[in-house]
């Protein structure tokens, strides 16, 4: 049975994320809203040369080429054809491109210099953006604290990491949201079969991880599955979120579903080209604080 959607209060995060789920471009074409831009004549009412859609398509072409190359993916989108789709929406109506993508928690409540390099990694595909797109690009990193809740964390250590990383975003002009307020703003998000068997490659991959970090009730594998329901709705919350996006992670193609399924996925290096290890894990060997014990240390040099 469909769950009934209702608005949130005026003035409420959840208000401010459901109104920009109403506002905000769709992916499905860049011309649906208003139609093509139409080209003003010149020299006497002639047309220019090239049809305007033609420049459209060019641009984006480019805009493509300025992010979509090795220094930064570390596979190739799963579908061009939407993610060109995004980016030409962006370009015939002079928006900025968006990405969005989850940042994590791992055992540190401090930013450490992992997570500043990843930062500037992210802003240096931005100015590359920049660079071909007048508008530029807008990116906001979605704080997974669902799944550091899962994950065992205290409350205070979840806000104090979190509320680091959302200064240090805000000083490269990016934006942050908690994961946890968009699904609150989508209860249509909770019309997916959680109970769905996970896939085996799949299943093996996050027991894998939750051996490393899972600290909630249950084994490794209770808490792998628990993961997967989670995100089968975290991703149609997000989708909802905003449409017209492109969802970047740091993550391989194998966890595609885990992520949603009407965004084109951009498979991104995470500090650097050849690096793809999530910051907030490192360094490898952190201990978790406590909600009274610190023990986040300097970030060392990291291998090439």
């Amino acid at each position: 049975m469909s769950r009934p959607t209702s608005a949130a209060p005026a003035g409420s995060p959840t208000a401010a994320v459901q109104d920009r789920a109403r506002t905000a471009p769709t992916a499905h074409s860049p011309y649906e809203r208003h139609g093509p831009p139409r080209a003003t004549p010149v020299d006497g009412g002639r047309p220019p040369r090239a049809p305007v859609h033609a420049t459209v398509e060019a641009t984006a072409e480019k805009v493509l080429r300025s992010f979509n190359t090795w220094s930064f993916k570390r596979e190739q989108p799963e579908n061009p054809h939407l993610l060109l789709q995004v980016v030409t929406t962006a370009v015939a109506y002079a928006e900025p491109l968006r990405f969005v993508l989850y940042w994590g928690k791992g055992p540190r409540c401090a930013a450490a210099g992992e997570d500043i390099e990843c930062l500037d990694f992210i802003g240096s595909m931005v100015t590359r953006v920049r660079q071909a797109h007048v508008a530029g690009a807008a990116v906001t990193l979605i704080l997974t604290d669902t799944h550091a809740r899962h994950n065992g964390h205290a409350e205070e250590s979840i806000d104090s990491y979190f509320a680091a990383i959302t200064a240090e975003a805000t000083r490269r002009g990016f934006q942050t949201c908690r994961l946890s307020t968009l699904v609150a703003a989508a209860p249509e998000a909770h019309d997916v079969d959680t109970a769905a068997p996970v896939p085996d490659d799949v299943l093996e991959s996050l027991a894998a991880s939750a051996g490393k970090w899972y600290r909630g009730e249950g084994s490794a594998l209770d808490g792998a599955r628990a993961y997967y329901a989670m995100n089968m709705v975290e991703k149609r919350a997000v989708e909802i979120a905003f449409p017209g996006a492109v969802f970047v992670t740091f993550n391989g193609s194998k966890l595609r579903s885990l992520f949603p399924a009407r965004m084109p996925v951009f498979y991104m290096y995470s500090l650097r080209r050849g690096f793809a290890v999530k910051p907030w894990f490192l360094p490898a060997d952190a201990e978790p604080c406590g909600p009274d014990d610190c023990r986040c240390r300097p970030a060392e040099t990291l291998p090439d």
